[in-house]
């Protein structure tokens, strides 16, 4: 049997903050909070098909671009109208070198953390 992720853990600045935009990006829930640190994911919990999100406490800020992103697509809207909910989220553009061709779109969350906005829809 091989391993799976379970948790991905987000170094940030402002751990509430970044937990209650992911909560709204992704329809995930507060599942636990103790010392700063704040653990969110779907509804049903840890342990299930999609991994948790651990954002823990850091008093430096982002740093040049990540190594590791997040890439999200909407489930229940077409990509432009999910790029406008985002934005009103809080998500920014960001470039990271971009052509401008692309079929998705580069976005920040509110610390700078680069994420993108897949085209396609999944159910």
């Amino acid at each position: 049997m091989a391993c799976r992720i379970s948790e991905l853990v987000v170094h940030s600045q402002d751990p509430q903050r970044l937990a209650a935009f992911w909560c709204e990006v992704l329809g995930f829930v507060v599942l636990d909070t103790e010392d700063g640190v704040v653990e969110i994911g779907p509804r049903e919990g840890f342990g299930g098909l999609q991994p948790t999100l651990v954002f823990i406490p850091s008093t430096e800020p982002k740093a040049g671009q990540l190594r590791l992103h997040f890439d999200v697509n909407a489930t229940d809207r077409d990509q432009d109208a999910e790029l406008e909910r985002l934005l009103k989220l809080g998500a920014r553009p960001a470039d990271v070198g971009q052509s401008g061709t692309e079929h998705w779109h580069v976005l920040a969350d509110p610390e700078g953390n680069e994420f993108c906005l897949l085209r396609a829809r999944l159910s």
